[in-house]
């Protein structure tokens, strides 16, 4: 089979991240959290207070910031290291959830992120998921993915995985995250969420996260084929 980009895109909590990962490993390709990304930097602004407003503290902060990705061995599973320390799970809280969307609006930050993602996938044999991969850091994929999901299925899921790291949250917020996420991700000027044209759509609503690797892994099979 001929090496190949796989973009996954789609809206938060539809499942993109976990199937990404496991789509990844059966193929024995990278998987890249561009996601993880985008919440480093906001992480990083967060703890120096970076002004969002002015270019010139965004392009000083950015200058200053390193990402890499680390494989856990206690864990099995890869760790977002952001200036060489493990912040894995400061990433996750709901603190930088919830300006994380602002901070992907920021062209800097974008161009930033998208040049270093680019790299990433010079050698290709990469699963990357995020937001705009299909339209904009990688709009010749190989095999384009874009994924939805209702609300209610959503929000259930971010709160299962919220739980499954020690964090009671009220599902209200996290309806209300959500939206207010969805809104900033489709409405930005620079790169905004949307389906590329030759992208395939999976509804993961009512279906397990190993139907959604499968349909994946089905379709890179299709590729190869044709």
């Amino acid at each position: 089979m001929e090496n190949i980009i796989i973009a996954i895109d789609g809206f938060a909590a539809c499942g993109k991240s976990t199937t990404a990962k496991l789509v990844a490993e059966k193929l024995g390709y990278a998987y890249i959290d561009t996601g993880a990304m985008y919440r480093a930097v906001t992480l990083y602004f967060i703890r120096h207070q970076v002004n969002l407003q002015s270019t010139e503290e965004v392009e000083k902060a950015l200058s200053n910031i390193t990402i890499n990705f680390v494989f856990n061995a206690d864990s099995q599973s890869t760790h977002t290291y952001l200036n060489k320390e493990n912040v894995e799970f400061d990433i996750r809280m709901m603190d930088v959830t919830k300006r994380v969307s602002e901070v992907a609006t920021i062209s800097e930050v974008r161009s930033f992120l998208v040049a270093q993602q680019q790299e990433m996938g010079n050698d290709k044999r990469i699963v990357m998921d995020g937001r705009d991969i299909g339209t904009v850091v990688f709009p010749n994929a190989e095999l384009k993915i874009f994924m939805t999901a209702e609300m209610g299925a959503r929000a259930i899921r971010r709160q299962q995985e919220l739980q499954r790291k020690g964090r009671e949250v009220p599902l209200g917020d996290i309806i209300e995250n959500l939206g207010k996420r969805d809104f900033i991700d489709s409405n930005r000027e620079d790169s905004p969420l949307k389906q590329a044209a030759d992208a395939h759509v999976i509804d993961t609503s009512n279906i397990t996260i190993d139907d959604q690797v499968n349909q994946i892994l089905d379709l890179v099979k299709a590729h190869a084929i044709a």
